[in-house]
């Protein structure tokens, strides 16, 4: 009870701190998502797209040499998620986060660049460790190993008073966690145990962020998550130890590798080559491929965009990739993404025709369109608009310079109330042939953006999306 008091209190004192709550909500929003059905992957989806920098880490991951077994040329967050599945994914993005936050709260002080730099070299451990196994179990392993170092980072950059007070213990001979009770009446585990509580992390995360006890009655899962976990922390911590000789360090390793290797089901020589290797890196200052891709620059990444039109194809392949029996809403959530990652839209929204009469938005990405989800609608019923003039025709139509005041006259009330600033858009209507529309995908720019035209092999590309997004609709009821 009292050490509940004190974990509250230490909460309350973190969220003082204008970022913090932001980085709770976005990991209870994260890890809801991953709860929902394996075969609606659009919560998970949304969360992904919403911060650009996240979308174009986990894409360049999906595609990194470790995952070039799943198919490679992956070129939507939906597709990695079909691939790689829910919960590799799921657990990647929690991890990308938890990082990435850090990361960016770093305040200029060596001792929390030391902090995180150890952490996120932990991370580049486990996921050496686990790169040849299954990849939901290397992903949950990699937050395990993250999150066990929570408690610590927390202190560090949140409490720094304390911190203070427990350096300073330290330094005069006091074990850590000895220090962390003397100043704060909890350990750094105990904070990092309640943080992923309260961030709502799966159980099993909870418990392989434990110690690691050979002769534990715990699951074979959560023995292993706490063997990697404890092994990579462990080898992290001599990696970023100042002062030691190659020949200590290399003891050190070999020490952890021997007590750990029959855990980690890995010869004992296998491991301490690796950590070795990572070693050498270090010591050249050379920055490691993991650490690299989770730090990578969203600047940087944006530059290296495939051609609109190849990553139209890549969309279309992997709609026709998709059973004829699949869920509809996994297919629009793929077409959807598909039509804003190819282009570089703002937004994207797929409305479904209802009945005969009313067409509805049914999925959508992008500024404002949350929010304005169930008030997107228009009936079926002519009107003298651009919305039924797609509906009409049987490929798409664009229109360069919404802003014209002749093309303002063929805008819906609708449309003006809720998507104004939208500086060009698409319409590609869904159709089997010969049938009325069963569906309409609708893209933009806003006025923000630079403006662009869509050139007519892109347009050809998504039309022919349409046309394979069009076989997961059963037939329309209305005759033309």
């Amino acid at each position: 009870m009292v050490k509940a008091v004190l974990l509250d209190r230490l909460w309350a004192r973190m969220n003082e701190r204008g970022d913090f709550p932001i980085l709770s909500q976005s990991l209870r929003t994260t890890v809801a998502a991953m709860t929902n059905d394996d075969y609606d992957f659009t919560a998970l989806v949304k969360v992904v797209l919403s911060d650009f920098a996240l979308t174009q880490k986990v894409l360049r991951l999906a595609n990194s040499a470790m995952y070039m077994a799943f198919g490679g040329n992956i070129t939507t967050v939906t597709r990695a998620l079909m691939v790689l599945g829910m919960d590799a994914v799921g657990h990647l993005v929690v991890g990308l986060k938890i990082v990435d936050h850090f990361h960016h709260s770093a305040p200029r002080r060596i001792d929390a660049k030391l902090e995180l730099n150890r952490t996120m070299l932990s991370g580049c451990v486990a996921r050496k460790l686990t790169e040849r196994g299954d990849l939901r179990a290397g992903e949950e392993a990699v937050v395990c190993t993250l999150m066990r170092q929570v408690g610590k980072l927390l202190v560090v950059f949140y409490l720094e008073p304390e911190w203070e007070q427990i350096r300073r213990e330290c330094e005069q001979g006091t074990n850590e966690d000895d220090a962390c009770i003397d100043v704060l009446g909890v350990t750094f585990t105990e904070i990092g145990q309640d943080a992923a509580t309260r961030w709502r992390l799966p159980e099993t995360i909870r418990e392989g962020m434990g110690e690691y006890d050979p002769a534990g009655s715990e699951s074979r899962q959560v023995q292993w998550l706490r063997a990697i976990t404890n092994y990579s922390t462990e080898v992290a911590r001599v990696l970023t130890t100042a002062g030691l000789t190659d020949e200590t360090r290399e003891e050190h390793i070999s020490d952890l590798a021997h007590h750990y290797g029959r855990a980690l089901s890995t010869d004992p020589e296998m491991l301490v080559q690796m950590s070795l290797a990572l070693a050498n890196e270090e010591a050249n200052d050379g920055v490691m491929r993991e650490i690299v891709e989770l730090r990578a620059n969203a600047d940087a990444i944006a530059r290296e965009s495939l051609d609109p039109e190849a990553r139209i194809a890549a969309g279309v392949q992997d709609l026709r990739a998709l059973p004829a029996g699949s869920p509809l809403s996994t297919a629009l959530t793929l077409a959807t993404e598909t039509v804003l990652a190819g282009l570089g839209f703002a937004r994207t929204v797929v409305f479904v025709r209802r009945g005969a009469n009313m067409f509805e938005a049914q999925r959508g990405f992008g500024p404002q369109v949350e929010d304005n989800l169930e008030r997107l609608a228009f009936s079926a019923a002519f009107q003298p608009d651009v919305f039924h003039l797609a509906i009409a025709n049987s490929v798409g139509i664009f229109i360069e310079n919404a802003r014209d005041p002749k093309m303002l006259a063929r805008l819906p009330a609708w449309y003006r109330a809720r998507l104004d600033d939208a500086r060009a858009f698409v319409l590609l209507p869904v159709a089997h042939p010969g049938e009325p529309p069963v569906a309409l995908l609708y893209g933009d720019w806003l006025l923000s953006q630079e403006p662009r035209r869509i050139l007519q092999k892109e347009m050809s590309a998504l039309n022919e999306l349409a046309h394979e997004l069009a076989r997961f609709f059963s037939a329309s009821p209305v005759k033309a």
